[in-house]
């Protein structure tokens, strides 16, 4: 889900919880909304990623979620991303 949608259920209380996943180089922000666990999306679809798991952390807190779950025992900092 993008970032409209994802906002969109935060304001009506209807996500559980937000998990932040750090495996190999990529950080993307998971949502339990319900009994489904979505990914936040890009615009066009692909998967949402950053960099560093405080601008993740920074992009959940502008969505209004002070609480979330880290999850970083996949995470490898140092690994290069493959550019296919």
């Amino acid at each position: 889900m993008n970032e409209k949608i994802l906002r969109a259920l935060v304001e009506t209380g209807a996500v559980k919880k937000i998990k932040i996943t750090a495996e190999g180089s990529t950080i993307y922000v998971e949502a339990l909304a319900g009994s489904e666990v979505t990914t936040a999306k890009t615009t066009k679809g692909k998967l949402k990623t950053w960099s560093t798991i405080d601008s993740a952390a920074k992009w959940v807190r502008s969505l209004g979620i002070g609480q979330v779950q880290l999850d970083m025992a996949k995470w490898q900092p140092e690994q290069k991303k493959f550019m296919l």
